[in-house]
């Protein structure tokens, strides 16, 4: 498909909500598909930028609304305002949102990685809000720590290093010297988990990507990117269900996620579950994606089902 050439900046608009500053991107419906609306929610180290070209692919099929989440994106962490910056928390701020934004809507709920672990949170806790969601897509999310690739001993290790560097004088000498622009030029791309992002990229792209992640670093609080990890690492969605269908869009070669076992967890939570296996390489699409490269998280069946949405 050949995608218009748009602005992201010319969609977003500020966003305050219990006492938080952040942003709001927001894309108005095509006309033949003006009555369905789609929530978008973006994943650990984003903000509104980083999925510009998912969300102008989602666009085509109904309106997109992507807002920040607390702590991310340049906006304000749950810290300043005397909380933690908890799943919980960030669950409950974003049912404020929806609460807000679709007080006689129905809509679509997508969220990417981290991103569906807060929407599932979200809804297990204001079980109100269920009869408002069509259906939910997963787009490399997840459940359950047990839904992790990693080794015991390394879970172990990133489980324990992350409870540390989330106190707050740690996070604070964090930013300021593993988080420094040369140091990440130096080091980042020789991680374990950022090997598999930098895999087969040649120079030039290289440094455009590690501008992008550098950025990334800096826009997300660092205490809430770490309290975060360590919620991700120990999470069991699993103890209250949820009545509605999900769709699972995962790559067969993600590097986080064993996905026939996130299915077994899915079948716990939701009333129905149908998967589709994308082709990428990766989690999901890199940080520069465009609508594109974006593409082949909204497979053919899950075009449908937006389809679908907007007969009922």
């Amino acid at each position: 498909m050949v995608y218009e050439d748009r602005n992201p900046g010319d969609y977003i608009t500020p966003l305050v909500i219990d006492g938080l500053e952040g942003r709001v991107l927001h894309l108005p419906a095509p006309k033949k598909y003006k009555d369905t609306e789609v929530l978008l929610i973006y994943g650990h180290h984003s903000d509104l930028e980083r999925w510009w070209g998912l969300a102008q692919v989602i666009n085509r099929y109904g309106a997109v609304t992507m807002p920040d989440l607390p702590g991310f994106g340049g906006m304000t962490p749950l810290s300043k305002i005397g909380m933690k910056p908890s799943l919980d928390n960030i669950a409950d701020y974003l049912a404020s949102f929806v609460k807000m934004r679709y007080k006689r809507k129905r809509f679509v709920i997508v969220g990417i990685s981290f991103g569906f672990l807060v929407a599932t949170r979200m809804l297990q806790r204001n079980p109100e809000l269920i009869k408002k969601v069509e259906f939910l897509v997963s787009a490399a999310g997840f459940a359950h720590h047990d839904d992790f690739l990693f080794t015991p001993r390394r879970h172990r290790i990133y489980t324990r290093g992350s409870r540390i560097i989330r106190l707050p004088v740690v996070s604070t000498v964090f930013r300021y010297t593993a988080l420094l622009p040369p140091v990440l030029r130096l080091a980042y791309g020789r991680t374990h988990n950022a090997k598999h992002k930098f895999h087969g990229v040649d120079e030039v792209r290289f440094k455009k990507l590690m501008d992008r992640e550098i950025e990334l670093w800096h826009n997300n609080e660092t205490r809430t990117h770490w309290h975060t990890t360590v919620e991700m690492l120990t999470v069991d969605n699993c103890q209250v269900k949820v009545d509605l269908p999900v769709w699972h869009v995962y790559s067969p070669h993600d590097n986080y996620f064993n996905n026939d076992v996130v299915e077994q967890h899915y079948r716990v939570i939701f009333s129905d579950y149908n998967k589709v296996a994308v082709p990428t390489l990766r989690h999901v699409p890199n940080v520069l994606a465009t609508a594109e490269e974006s593409e082949v998280l909204v497979p053919p069946k899950l075009r449908q089902a937006f389809l679908k949405s907007k007969q009922r």
